[in-house]
């Protein structure tokens, strides 16, 4: 099944990531908690009550994909989204109902002849594991008609490594519903789950984009039209597996014939919702305005989207993620001390670009045990490789700082270092051949690099949204002559201001251990707070909590016995007018 929603080109042919012995076998197992679900509280939701959408968790799309260099967003789509195309309305079919009203037109629009709409939670809701439900309706789609509810990971590596989950989509071409029986596009709704996979780089799928979809049973048939009346589509998630459900006139049915098991690391990452309703593009049989048949206007209809916890697992956070470092940030360090760091394999990858000209190379490290250690081994060819963020940091508090880092290299050997943005933004710093450059020293053995931030971003690059945070790769003007090793290591950016302990705590915050699985954070402040927590050492998550009266709360959950959270609060003291932060603590799972 085509399915291109993301915004970048790519040739795709479907492939099927994961084989049907293995979805049959995860079926049979009677214990799967999507299977057998335990739904617990609501986590959020969207209602569409409001006289307007709702700008705190949406955004509507205003472009044809031609504004972010992607024309018809890479599906070859017909429409313009507008934002005049998205509504709050009453349902014109079911009294006393108020919905999400997303309506396709035949408009005109510079070159596009339709208009519709498109909203999207990114940046403002993220959703990760649990139960999501979404009540909707859509219009008779006939040929042309693409109405979606689905979800993109909110990593910043392109499509498809971030993961895509299609909770339900209509309009297919008539190829992809013959398995089924060629029943009527108005009366077949599928999903879908795509994610990058090795096994599917081949020729005419550049992308190594792997559909679930592909040759596997995937659909729900209606007997009757699943036009102009409400449906639930559910999508049940968990860290191990999946499943999609459609429960029509209060009957579930699944779409897959057993739970898809979770086979990539980025569907165990935060994901944003999308709403939209397309016009033509690969998806349907309309590749051209004059081969739509849908009647228009035609209005898809989302009456509330909400999100469970499933078996004590979900969470929802709100707002921008992405909370700017302090003081001095680890790329890549053992024993320097920093304020945080990535550790490559868990919240960073190194990568090494050119494997024709370089491998794994054996100098030992610079400090603690671990090093970037690569050789170079095929002279007049071009090297690179470095370290990405698996999520976006934001480093704008070092605008005046600078970025240190150890590196034994010889000195004959021209090379850059260099980082890049979120936005595909680079810069880099040249440190010519037996010349001391930013205070490195050209002799062969260790020396030290100490460059300002604002000579390495550049003018373009943006320091709150960095992905790849240290690159180096060989002076395409003066490439080796010679065979060689390099090792890099004790990567740290420096902010050049020193970040003093957070006070002790001062107000009624405190952790309670809900479940085996679950510990609930509460702050009994009277207005806002946050909680951040670390996982076992890992990436630290930053909450906005849910209020409600005076006492603020949120639940994390996917945990386990002896598992060690630590964990600190924000929080507004209305009686000192000031926001507080609380010293760090830790809790260990029992």
């Amino acid at each position: 099944m085509n399915n291109h929603k993301q915004n970048r080109h790519f040739k795709w042919k479907p492939f099927q990531a994961i084989a049907a012995g293995l979805l049959l076998t995860m079926g049979a197992q009677t214990s799967a908690s999507v299977s057998n679900p335990a739904i617990g509280q609501l986590l959020w939701s969207e209602e569409f009550n409001g006289t307007s959408l709702n700008t705190g968790a949406w955004t509507a799309t205003d472009g044809n994909g031609c504004q972010i260099s992607l024309c018809g967003y890479g599906n070859a789509e017909l429409q313009y989204y507008s934002p005049n195309n998205v509504s709050i309305v009453n349902v014109p079919f079911e009294s006393g109902t108020r919905a999400l009203a997303i309506q396709a037109r035949n408009q005109t629009i510079g070159s596009n002849v339709f208009t519709s709409g498109k909203v999207d939670t990114k940046g403002k809701v993220q959703v990760q594991y649990g139960m999501v439900e979404v009540r909707m309706s859509t219009p008779a789609v006939a040929t042309g008609l693409w109405p979606a509810a689905w979800m993109l990971g909110v990593s910043p590596q392109t499509w498809p490594r971030n993961g895509e989950i299609d909770i339900m989509e209509m309009g297919h071409k008539a190829s992809s519903r013959t398995a089924a029986g060629s029943p009527s596009a108005n009366n077949f709704v599928g999903s879908n789950v795509i994610t990058y996979q090795q096994a599917a780089c081949v020729p005419g799928n550049e992308s190594c984009a792997a559909s679930t979809a592909w040759q596997t049973k995937n659909w729900y048939v209606s007997s009757t039209p699943l036009t102009n009346r409400f449906v639930l589509y559910r999508l049940y998630w968990t860290e191990s597996e999946m499943r999609f459900t459609v429960v029509d006139n209060g009957v579930e049915r699944n779409m897959y014939d057993a739970p898809l098991p979770v086979n990539s690391t980025a569907l165990q990452a935060p994901f944003y919702l999308l709403l939209n309703l397309a016009v033509g593009g690969n998806f349907t049989d309309a590749a051209s305005p004059g081969q739509v048949s849908a009647p228009m206007p035609g209005t898809m209809y989302v009456d509330y989207v909400r999100v469970y916890q499933l078996d004590g697992k979900g969470t929802v956070k709100l707002g921008n993620q992405t909370v700017p470092e302090v003081g001095k940030f680890g790329v890549f360090t053992d024993t320097t001390s920093v304020n945080n760091k990535l550790v490559a394999g868990t919240s960073s990858d190194i990568f090494l670009w050119n494997g024709a000209s370089s491998g794994a190379g054996n100098l030992p490290p610079y400090e603690g045990s671990n090093v970037i250690a690569w050789s170079y081994n095929a002279p007049g060819q071009w090297f690179g490789g470095g370290v990405q963020s698996r999520q976006a940091r934001d480093l704008s508090n070092f605008r005046n700082g600078t970025m240190k880092f150890r590196i034994k290299i010889p000195a004959n050997v021209s090379f850059n270092i260099g980082v890049g943005d979120t936005y595909t933004n680079q810069n880099w710093v040249n440190f010519p051949a037996n010349t001391t450059t930013h205070g490195l020293l050209r002799n062969g053995e260790w020396a030290t690099a100490t460059v300002p931030v604002s000579t390495l971003i550049g003018p373009k690059v943006a320091l709150q949204s960095l992905l790849d945070v240290f690159m180096i790769s060989s002076d395409a003007n003066r490439l080796p002559a010679s065979a060689f090793q390099f090792a890099i290591d004790d990567i740290v950016w420096d902010s050049g201001t020193t970040t003093t302990p957070p006070p002790a705590p001062t107000g009624p915050t405190y952790v309670t251990q809900t479940s085996a699985t679950t510990l609930q954070f509460t702050a009994n402040t009277g207005s806002w707070a946050d909680v951040h927590y670390t996982v076992n050492n890992g990436a630290q998550q930053n909450v906005r909590m849910r209020l409600d009266g005076s006492s603020n709360s949120f639940i994390a959950g996917g945990l386990k016995i002896g598992d060690v959270v630590r964990y600190s609060f924000t929080y507004w003291d209305t009686a000192r007018n000031y926001a507080v932060d609380t010293a760090w603590q830790s809790y260990t799972m029992k």
